[in-house]
C-alpha cells in the first residue's frame, strides 16, 4: 500500500487505535531533530509545541503590525493637522514637504503645482494615469531632476498625485537613496490619505 493509501485509511476508521492501543505504545517514529526515536505522544508533544511557537510568532507580528500602524496613522493626524494651519499657496506648498520630511523621516521631498511650474507632457500624462499613489525604484520621467544634484543618488520613489476634482492640480513625490524605503509592492494606504489631505487643503489657494 501506498502511504497516502494508509493515510486515507486511517481518516477513515477513527476506530482503529481504539482497536489497536498497544500500538500507541509500540509506535516509534524519529525524532524531528533527529538522533533518536521517541513514542507517538513524545512526536505529538513536540508538534504541538511547535504549532504553538509558530501561534505565537503569528501573534507577535500581528501586534508589531497593530503597532507600527497605529504609530503611522498618528503621524497622518500630526501631519494634517500642521498642514492645515498654512493660511496661504506658497506656505503650503513649502510646509508639506517640510512636514513628511520632519514627521515622517523622508530623506526628500518635493511638491509641484501646475498652476506655478507647469509639468512635461509625460509627467502630465504619467499623473493623469494615476488613480492612486505609485511606488518605483526608477524615477518616472524627469521627476529626478527635481531633486537637483540629489536626484542621481534616489533609488526608491513614490509619486502621489493631487487632484482637484477629475483633474490633477500637481505631483507630490517622496524619495530616498534606500530601495527598500519605496517599492512597487507596498501598501499605500497612508500614502493615499496623505495625498488626499494636501490636495484638499491646497484646492482653496488655487486660482479657479
Amino acid at each position: 500500500m501506498r502511504s497516502e493509501e494508509i493515510a486515507q485509511y486511517l481518516q477513515d476508521h477513527p476506530d482503529f487505535f481504539e482497536a489497536h492501543l498497544d500500538l500507541l505504545t509500540e509506535i516509534n517514529l524519529p525524532h524531528p531533530h533527529g538522533g533518536r526515536t521517541i513514542s507517538l505522544s513524545e512526536r505529538q508533544l513536540i508538534a504541538l509545541r511547535e504549532k504553538n511557537h509558530a501561534l505565537e510568532k503569528q501573534m507577535h507580528e500581528l501586534l508589531a503590525n497593530a503597532r507600527e500602524n497605529e504609530g503611522l496613522q498618528q503621524k497622518v493626524h500630526e501631519f494634517i493637522l500642521a498642514l492645515f494651519a498654512a493660511r496661504d499657496l506658497a506656505t503650503l506648498q513649502e510646509l508639506a514637504p517640510h512636514l513628511l520630511q520632519q514627521i515622517f523621516a523622508v530623506p526628500h521631498a518635493t511638491l509641484r503645482l501646475w498652476a506655478i511650474t507647469p509639468p512635461s507632457a509625460e509627467v502630465l500624462s504619467f499623473t493623469d494615469s494615476q488613480a492612486h499613489p505609485v511606488c518605483l525604484h526608477q524615477a518616472a520621467h524627469d521627476t529626478a531632476d527635481w531633486f537637483g544634484e540629489a536626484g542621481q543618488q534616489l533609488h526608491s520613489f513614490a509619486y502621489l498625485p493631487l487632484h482637484a476634482g477629475s483633474e490633477s492640480i500637481g505631483l507630490l513625490v517622496l524619495a530616498s537613496e534606500d530601495k527598500q524605503r519605496f517599492y512597487p509592492e507596498m501598501g499605500t494606504l497612508f500614502l493615499q490619505r496623505i495625498s488626499d489631505a494636501v490636495g484638499a487643503a491646497l484646492h482653496p489657494h488655487l486660482p479657479a
